[in-house]
């Protein structure tokens, strides 16, 4: 017998598959529990409707991604921070302030976990860092440290 599943079962598959398995573990197993549903073709037609839709929606976030990924790419944004003793970097330049200066400045809006900063900003200059969008899809970006005046 033919069962879309529910949830994920133990042996049998993921939830959203469809399975064949016996006609009594069926029954009495899987539908009596609510974990799966008959195959019939109202049943098929709205997993195919799910599967398309799931489609669609990462093809759209993958498509916004790498459209931002090109509107970020190789640009160089500026930080000001404060001098501490001797003309260091008092402090340090975090992702979140990066997250917020790309917001700022090239209007783009980045969770700063995605940021990967090669090592932590503690001097004055140019660093590179990785903007991690979507699966695959990345953008460089240089981040100009300045002293604040």
């Amino acid at each position: 017998m033919k069962v879309i599943l529910q949830q994920d079962v133990q042996g049998s598959g993921k939830k959203g598959e469809l399975v064949n398995v016996s006609d009594g573990y069926a029954k009495n197993f899987l539908i009596k529990k609510g974990l799966a549903i008959p195959a019939t073709a109202q049943a098929m037609n709205e997993m195919k409707a799910r599967q398309a839709s799931a489609a669609h929606k990462e093809n759209t976030e993958k498509d916004a991604a790498s459209q931002t990924a090109s509107r970020i790419n190789e640009k160089t944004i500026k930080i000001m921070a404060k001098a501490g003793a001797g003309g260091k970097l008092f402090g340090s330049v975090t992702a979140k302030e990066v997250a917020d200066e790309l917001k700022k400045q090239l209007d783009v809006d980045v969770d700063r976990r995605k940021i990967a900063l090669e090592s932590d900003i503690k001097a004055f200059g140019t660093f590179t860092a990785e903007v991690k969008l979507y699966t695959g899809i990345t953008a460089k970006v240089y981040i100009m440290v300045g002293e604040e005046s």
